[in-house]
């Protein structure tokens, strides 16, 4: 409410654009400037406030600022602070309501009361409520999981909801963990997410190092890693003994779910998002669990997979994966060490999906607005069924197809039999030339295949004559430098 003329006029909080609160001389002002028509609206304007302006713009008049002055500073700084935490939280509101505009709604919550329900303690859930740590307790029921932490913030996650559920056992990491990757967000906290993760922490992820220097024989030391070795060891027995009794429980009560373990073998590391990671696959999954933002591609929704940067020169290359749905964008992951290409490769094959690689990167935007608009994209055809073209991805192959060498085969086959005179009189009149060229070097292949033919006796018979010619030689010229020889004429069968 704003004081115009002596009269109180009320603003809704969305007509407001800014406040701002000038540094004061003699007296304090405060300034509130509103949205208007023939200026830009920004980013932050409500989507009601836009739409109005956007309506009454051709014939109402607007105000566009209105300033306040005052010799009591204190009023006009209270004024100011309330109005700004006001739109902070009609903004937040307004956040909220679109975020749940699209959200699925979930069933609730059947609890189990006659029995005693699978629990694990102690664990971390990640996403985090209002960026702090959230550590409480995880729960089985009838039919989903009830998380419930220390502060009394309840995530409630459905069986009917979860498309991939992966137990990641600790060998080389911090932490045991359980995953949930949704087929719907839910709302944890004021965002949505469609991935659910509880873990635990097997070793600090930061531990302070003494100043001096510990022996690897120390005695501490060594106890410190035995304790360590049994607590992974009890930690994955703990996890896996509570993924063994959800599938009861899920089964119990006519519902799907098993837990994927991922291949360690099959890793690779790689950079998905800003960091470099250890990406691994599951049985239908491609995922890296321990670092955020969570990295999750459901291999059902995978059309294509193409590799770029693939030369002799680089040391590392970028994998695209190319989603069914054409609207979206595919997702990528980067600097993929040259030695991981061929265990990456086999892998694809053994999962059935399709794989091309290039030299450089590709402008995916375009691709796949081109490819959404093609309704004969995996077809070999054009739209008169006649004029050939390359089928689905196989324009994105830059390195040849890896049946040329067969088709290539079969057309040297029929070649040779529809030009077998020709090749014969070519290979007549190339053996001609060879006789020609032989007759002029001093090389004679007709004795080299002779000597080729002879025995270790023959060869030992014919060495010592050699010796007791170039002996006879000697002696002839008194141990004078021998003539060159003359010209040896092709003996003639």
């Amino acid at each position: 409410i704003l004081p115009i003329c002596g009269n109180p006029v009320p603003f809704h909080i969305s007509t407001i654009k800014n406040v701002v609160l000038p540094d004061p001389d003699s007296a304090a002002y405060l300034r509130i400037n509103f949205y208007t028509a023939g200026m830009a609206v920004g980013k932050d304007c409500p989507e009601n406030m836009a739409k109005l302006v956007q309506k009454y713009a051709p014939y109402a008049t607007f105000i566009r600022e209105m300033t306040f002055r005052s010799l009591d500073r204190h009023s006009l700084t209270t004024a100011f602070r309330q109005i700004s935490e006001l739109r902070k939280r009609a903004r937040m509101r307004e956040l909220e309501e679109k975020e749940e505009a699209n959200l699925v709604k979930q069933d609730k919550l059947i609890r189990t009361r006659n029995e005693r329900v699978p629990r694990l303690a102690d664990l971390t859930m990640r996403p985090v409520f209002a960026g702090r740590k959230t550590q409480g307790n995880l729960e089985a029921h009838s039919n989903g999981l009830r998380f419930l932490s220390t502060r009394g913030e309840i995530v409630d996650v459905m069986y009917a909801n979860i498309k991939h559920a992966i137990f990641q056992p600790c060998e080389n990491e911090i932490m045991v963990l359980i995953h949930f990757h949704l087929r719907n967000p839910i709302m944890v906290g004021k965002k949505k997410q469609q991935d659910i993760q509880f873990f635990t922490e097997v070793v600090d992820a930061s531990q302070a190092v003494d100043a001096g220097r510990r022996s690897m024989y120390d005695p501490d030391e060594m106890d410190d890693e035995q304790r360590e070795r049994q607590l992974r060891k009890r930690l994955n027995e703990a996890f896996k003994e509570f993924c063994r009794k959800v599938e009861t429980v899920v089964r119990k009560n006519g519902h799907t779910l098993e837990f994927d373990i991922p291949y360690r073998d099959l890793g690779f590391t790689g950079n998905p998002h800003k960091e470099m990671v250890s990406i691994q696959p599951t049985l239908n999954c491609l995922c890296n669990l321990t670092e955020t933002p969570f990295f999750v591609v459901d291999l059902s929704n995978v059309d294509h997979v193409h590799f770029e940067r693939v030369t002799f020169m680089s040391k590392a290359f970028d994998v695209v994966l190319v989603n069914k749905d054409f609207t979206k964008q595919p997702w990528r992951v980067d600097m993929i060490p040259n030695g991981d290409k061929e265990s990456i490769q086999e892998w694809l094959t053994d999962m059935e999906i399709s794989y091309t690689e290039g030299p450089m990167n590709l402008n995916w935007k375009q691709i796949m607005t081109t490819v959404e608009g093609d309704d004969r994209f995996y077809m070999d055809t054009e739209e008169d069924e006649v004029t050939p073209k390359e089928a689905g991805w196989e324009f994105l192959r830059m390195f040849g197809k890896d049946d040329d060498g067969d088709e290539e085969s079969e057309q040297e086959s029929v070649y040779s039999e529809e030009s077998g005179q020709e090749e014969s009189s070519e290979e007549e009149s190339e053996e001609a030339d060879f006789d020609e060229e032989d007759s002029e070097s001093d090389y004679d292949a007709d004795e080299n295949l002779e000597e080729q033919g002879m025995d270790w006796d023959d060869m030992e018979r014919e060495a010592a004559a050699d010796d007791r010619r170039k002996k006879r030689d000697g002696d002839e010229y008194g141990g004078a430098a021998r003539p060159p020889p003359q010209r040896k004429q092709r003996r003639r069968r």
